[in-house]
């Protein structure tokens, strides 16, 4: 095994167990949300959440799904996007305003990560056993039908 192979396995891993992190992440937060959600509508009422019973369960779906599907490798482009999404609203609605430190560098991690992962989410993930996810075959003259 040459040294870019196991460079590129120790990548991946790596990447792996990232989005394995990252993604369990967003499932805790999302988890308390769906468990209660009049409450979390309450508290997104509070901060001017417009439609905060839709926003609460739209909120809570995206954290805990886009955090599942992060975390095994679905969609990823999608999951990345949509939970930068999530923190981008969450800076807007409870922390315009806020420090960076102490503030909102959580938020921006998190979104940071979530895109980067999403856009390099590595081979060990399901997207790469989606007909999305395989590169296309090369035909090669001894596949091409005889004309």
């Amino acid at each position: 095994m040459n040294e870019k192979t196991v460079t590129s396995r120790i990548s991946d891993t790596t990447t792996l167990l990232a989005r394995a992190v990252v993604g369990v992440v967003f499932i805790a937060h999302g988890w308390p949300k769906a468990a209660d959600l009049e409450g979390t509508a309450q508290g997104f009422a509070s901060l001017g959440i417009p439609f905060p019973q839709f926003s609460a369960l739209l909120g809570a779906g995206i954290e805990m799904g886009a955090g599942l599907a992060l975390a095994v490798g679905f969609a990823l482009p999608l999951a990345g996007l949509l939970l930068a999404f999530m923190m981008g609203s969450a800076y807007y609605f409870a922390h315009l305003g806020d420090a960076f430190i102490g503030g909102y560098e959580y938020l921006v991690v998190l979104a940071v990560t979530a895109v980067a992962l999403g856009f390099a989410g590595g081979r060990y993930s399901l997207d790469r056993v989606m007909p999305w996810g395989r590169a296309p075959r090369r035909r090669t003259s001894e596949s091409l039908p005889a004309s």
